[in-house]
């Protein structure tokens, strides 16, 4: 369904404003009172990563007059395949920063805001209340509940995009016009269930893809016109070059913005979600040890199976010397259980320490008592025992 402008038009364009718009401006759907509208749009990116960066860039191109960017994290050279908002010489730079540079070299006319700060329940709700629309380009479950209850919260509408490996979804989320995101997902996954990016890996391209057509749609929104994703999921699919629009209902028993909402102001969104499950969080009390620890008990000769429980793509990457890969999704299945050592001490690591979690837990549960697991993972390896080892 078509929706009224979310944005007043601008008083006008300036003579250079009109001859950089020109393409939108004969747009008739577009035309100057949309561009106007755009002007005076103020926009808020949730992350400047791997969405971010297309978002950001498409929204400056199209005169989107103020855009705000909220990213506490710094340019890391594995950002780079990508987060094409940065470049080579930006890594160890703030990502917030680097974005804004970008921006200023592709629009000058862009007004940009850097909040380069943690998003969190002590800020978003006075973040959110200057902007009037929000863009998500988050990557974990705690951040995107948190960014929908206060949307919901302040009524602003909200664009989500999310993408994993060769796969993406994007819709607009807007409780006052229709379903919001817990509509769509009431509960988080598992912890442990979903990947993230970090260990499953994204296309860099579906990065352009998904940020597209959250631009798009938050564009439509801006200006009024076509028919916006509020009510709807797309869901694209890379490999088999396939787009799906799945209807959404808002859910009449939602938390958040449901008949009688049982959220009513923010949660513990890291305690809603979780990062490892309880039976992963007891198993390693008194069973976790350091990776120079690990380094103390090679060189000491130690009986130990150092198991390495990442996926096959990352243990090709790069390893702890002496280790050997058993899945973690075969542990916790079972089906692994047998390849487990019983008279050697099982030590299992991971990329940084939540994957190793769980596989030490079901390792305890079947037997292995003494069983440990290192602390931050390989990353935790390269980083305090041997940094000549890529990380990704």
């Amino acid at each position: 369904m078509s929706l009224p402008p979310l944005v007043e038009p601008a008083a006008d364009l300036s003579v250079d404003e009109v001859r950089r718009y020109s393409r939108h401006l004969i747009i008739p759907d577009v035309g100057m009172d949309g561009q106007k509208r755009l002007k005076n749009a103020r926009v808020l990116c949730v992350g400047a990563g791997g969405l971010g960066s297309p978002a950001l860039m498409y929204l400056a191109a199209a005169g989107v007059g103020t855009l705000g960017i909220v990213d506490f994290d710094t340019v890391d050279e594995s950002n780079l395949q990508r987060q094409i908002i940065h470049g080579q010489s930006d890594v160890g730079s703030p990502k917030a920063e680097s974005a804004a540079a970008s921006i200023r070299e592709i629009n000058p006319y862009v007004n940009v805001v850097i909040h380069n700060t943690v998003l969190d329940n002590d800020n978003v709700m006075e973040i959110f209340a200057d902007y009037d629309l929000i863009v998500d380009g988050t990557d974990n479950f705690a951040t995107r509940y948190m960014v929908n209850d206060a949307a919901v919260l302040l009524n602003k509408p909200y664009v989500w995009g999310s993408i994993f490996r060769f796969d993406g979804q994007a819709s607009v989320f807007w409780a006052d016009q229709g379903p919001c995101y817990r509509c769509l997902y009431p509960e988080p996954p598992p912890p442990g269930m979903v990947p993230s990016c970090a260990e499953g890996g994204v296309l860099g391209v579906l990065c352009a893809s998904i940020g597209s057509i959250q631009v798009n749609e938050a564009i439509k929104v801006i200006t009024g016109i076509g028919d916006p994703l509020v009510g709807s999921l797309m869901v694209y699919d890379g490999l088999e070059m396939e787009y799906r629009k799945i209807k959404i209902r808002k859910d009449p028993n939602c938390a958040v913005c449901g008949d009688n909402p049982t959220v009513t102001e923010l949660i513990d969104y890291e305690d809603f979600c979780g990062s490892v499950t309880d039976e992963a969080a007891e198993a390693v009390v008194g069973s976790t040890i350091t990776a120079r620890e690990l380094e103390t008990w090679i060189k000491e000769g130690r009986d130990i199976d150092l198991i390495d429980v990442r996926e096959p793509a990352e243990y090709a990457i790069v390893k702890i010397p002496g280790s050997r890969l058993i899945p973690k999704g075969d542990i916790v299945s079972g089906a692994a259980l047998k390849d487990l050592p019983t008279e050697r001490q099982a030590v299992f690591y991971c990329k940084a320490g939540v994957r190793s979690a769980e596989a030490l837990a079901a390792a305890k549960a079947a037997g292995l008592s003494n069983a440990v697991h290192v602390q931050g993972g390989v990353l935790g390896w390269i980083n305090q025992v041997d940094p000549s080892l890529p990380t990704y």
